[in-house]
């Protein structure tokens, strides 16, 4: 299956991909609120969405992929990361991806094809999956936090009067 190929290809190619991306991403500015985020720990998160890519794409890995996703949120919320750059690096993690498929794919008959539109299909739900946990986990690490917030102004309130 090409698909699986192309999987493969993209987890032999991580430590140039994870380059190219965090270049990409880094001198991006709408991106530049990752600046709060310790370079080591981006490069990790990239290599890591590679390394585990045939793990989350092809075996279907939801849950997974809910845990450490929403978790990640949380943590970009915690580091006070605009989520719209957030967001966009997950954006731009994707294309950056498909392009390489796209690129790598040659594909040289239908069967071949079917395959690398199969991976493009696979990828878009990946990510999609991605956006929504990311989401979910910053709005509670922002739920969280706001609730925190209003009880120490309602403690502080109330001692004041």
């Amino acid at each position: 299956m090409l698909a699986v190929r192309l999987v493969k290809l993209i987890e032999s190619h991580i430590e140039q991909l994870s380059r190219d991306l965090s270049e990409k991403v880094w001198n991006s500015p709408r991106c530049s609120d990752l600046s709060k985020v310790p370079a080591s720990e981006l490069q990790t998160r990239t290599r890591e969405i590679y390394r585990n890519l045939s793990d989350w794409l092809l075996d279907k890995a939801d849950a997974q992929v809910e845990r450490r996703y929403t978790e990640l949120g949380k943590a970009r919320a915690q580091q006070s990361v605009a989520y719209s750059h957030f967001v966009w690096a997950i954006i731009s993690t994707k294309e950056h991806v498909r392009t390489f498929v796209q690129r790598e794919g040659l594909s040289e008959n239908a069967m071949e094809l079917h395959g690398e539109l199969e991976l493009q299909l696979l990828l878009g739900h990946f990510f999609d999956l991605v956006l929504y946990y990311t989401a979910v986990g910053y709005e509670q690490e922002r739920n969280r936090t706001g609730a925190t917030q209003r009880r120490r102004k309602g403690d502080e309130q109330r001692k004041s009067t």
